[in-house]
């Protein structure tokens, strides 16, 4: 018989060696703990977002968002919504997309919150804007709500989105989750229990609603076909709750089905392959109007009935001349949008106001404005990201496209289609993004504002470049039109080690000049990839 017998026991997350001695009573020692640290949760945070690699499937990507770290986030969450309202216990909403670590996930975070003595209501199914909706019904009483979600993300990535009644969390809310998860578990409070109880149908009956008032119709959309392509992410859901009770031919819809594989294509309205799958979809079904949510829909795009898309600039004038027809005002955007769009939004009777990228960051700027007295309808990002001051400032694909069929129902009265309401929007003759990206290991953000304050101090010496009278963010040149006859913005990604270069021109080769004349300054820092620029830049390899 063996002197020692070791036994490993897993109690309140940590491993202990149980080691037993011959004719000793035993002891135990810990040899290692499962419970991640301060520093390990802190990764997890994107912005106002956690996210993370929660399943395997990809070489070299190891997952960090385990079902235990989920937990932990859960009971932090309650804790702060419960020190933040100063009320207990607690009604905390729980929803999912697609994606196929959300069931595993939606457990843990239910259990977390129920651990915490709370109440946690379990909608299965969700899209993130309904999961903020809900807290404003009174019929689900809710007192904040979290979102399983990782966005347009690989399928094997996944998070968690919060909210309150007021809105999203900001950066530093989800720090001091993530802070107080590290300090988890907290001692477990009686009284937690599950409900189950879907939201996606009021929702969408809401919007139907919605339409239904604005036209004075109860089948407003009748003899119109309208398709979704929802990528196979949580917005299928719009077609037979939605548009369907409108009226609408839905014809040629494709992806409907929820599956985290994300088979046929990312479901993202800035990806080229799902953009150009739903353009194809309403040619080959003649459609009248095409719909493209991302996974959670809290974005969108559209296509045309010709199967061109609506898209970035034409989606942000497209919006902007249906509010601005109501009531003059500001529109917010992010920093990549075009000098045609701000003519365009000026020439409809409104003001163009470009700020950092980042939703949260133009959502916060139109709040700030709406309370400094500036009326400002809309906060909008090229990506899809849109929220409507109508909407508490909720950036939703579906309420963004509803708010479009509404206006394709009027158009269509007056027998007019809805993209004559852009017929004066000036487009470039050339656009391009370029994303130089630094050497791995490098203090990238340092490094990122190290050039583009000498570039600021290099194109302060050429007499055809001159700098945007308004920009918060980067640099943003104009050129003239020997040298361009356009613009370039150069700044720092917001999360990932890349330096965006975004270049427009009003005439063809233009583009090709200012990256020549960007590629030209930027090759001498050696710790960015100027691949992509250099091939533009019409550089030879050699």
């Amino acid at each position: 018989m063996p002197k020692t017998v070791i036994i490993e026991i897993e109690w309140h997350k940590e491993i202990y060696t149980l080691t037993i001695l011959r004719h000793s009573p035993f002891y135990l020692e810990p040899i290692h703990t499962k419970m991640m640290t301060l520093r390990e949760y802190l990764q997890l945070k994107n912005g106002t977002d956690v996210r993370g690699i929660a399943t395997e499937g990809i070489a070299g990507e190891e997952v960090n968002l385990t079902p235990e770290a989920a937990e932990a986030i859960a009971e932090a969450f309650a804790e702060w919504l419960c020190r933040r309202t100063g009320k207990s216990p607690l009604c905390i909403a729980v929803g999912h997309d697609s994606r196929i670590s959300s069931p595993a996930l939606s457990e843990s975070v239910l259990k977390g919150i129920e651990r915490t003595g709370n109440v946690a209501i379990f909608t299965h199914l969700s899209s993130t804007p309904s999961m903020f909706m809900l807290l404003k019904d009174e019929r689900w009483s809710a007192d904040g709500s979290v979102m399983i979600t990782a966005s347009h993300l690989p399928f094997n990535r996944n998070g968690l989105k919060f909210f309150t009644a007021e809105g999203g969390l900001e950066s530093e809310d989800v720090k001091e989750i993530l802070t107080l998860a590290s300090e988890a578990p907290f001692p477990e409070k009686a009284g937690g229990s599950r409900i189950e109880k879907p939201y996606l149908d009021a929702y969408a009956q809401d919007l139907v609603e919605k339409v239904r008032r604005a036209t004075g119709e109860a089948q407003p959309l009748k003899g119109k076909r309208i398709l979704v392509d929802a990528g196979n992410g949580a917005g299928g859901f719009y077609v037979d709750k939605v548009l369907k009770p409108l009226g609408a031919d839905t014809t040629g819809s494709q992806f409907l089905e929820p599956d985290g594989r994300f088979p046929n294509h990312i479901p993202n309205p800035e990806n080229e392959t799902a953009m150009r799958s739903v353009c194809e979809a309403v040619k080959r079904n003649h459609a009248d109007f095409g719909i493209i949510f991302d996974t959670d829909v809290d974005r969108a795009g559209a296509v045309d009935e010709k199967g061109e898309e609506i898209n970035r600039n034409r989606l942000i004038a497209l919006i902007s001349a249906v509010l601005l027809r109501e009531k003059a005002g500001t529109i917010v955007t992010d920093s990549v949008t075009s000098d045609g769009l701000s003519s365009f939004i000026a020439a409809h009777g409104g003001k163009h106001c470009r700020f950092k990228r980042g939703y949260k960051n133009v959502i916060n700027e139109a709040i700030r404005l709406n309370e400094a007295g500036e009326y400002t309808p809309l906060a909008i990002e090229t990506s899809g990201h849109a929220a409507l001051k109508e909407n508490y400032f909720l950036d939703d694909g579906a309420y963004l496209v509803t708010r479009l069929l509404i206006a394709l129902s009027e158009a269509a009265k007056a027998g007019q289609k809805l993209t004559d309401l852009i017929s004066d929007l000036p487009e470039p003759e050339e656009a391009a993004e370029y994303r130089p990206t630094f050497m791995k290991g490098c203090d990238f953000k340092a490094l990122g504002n190290r050039v583009i304050e000498e570039l600021k101090a290099h194109a302060a010496g050429l007499s055809y470049v001159s700098p945007a009278p308004e920009n918060h963010e980067g640099i943003r040149l104009n050129f003239d039109k020997e040298h361009g006859d356009g613009w370039a913005l150069v700044r720092l990604s917001l999360h990932e080690p890349i330096l965006p270069v975004n270049v427009e021109s009003n005439s063809k080769g233009g583009a090709k000049k200012i990256a020549r004349e960007l590629y030209t300054f930027l090759k001498q820092y050696d710790f960015l990839d100027l691949s992509a620029l250099k091939s533009a830049a019409g550089e030879s390899e050699n």
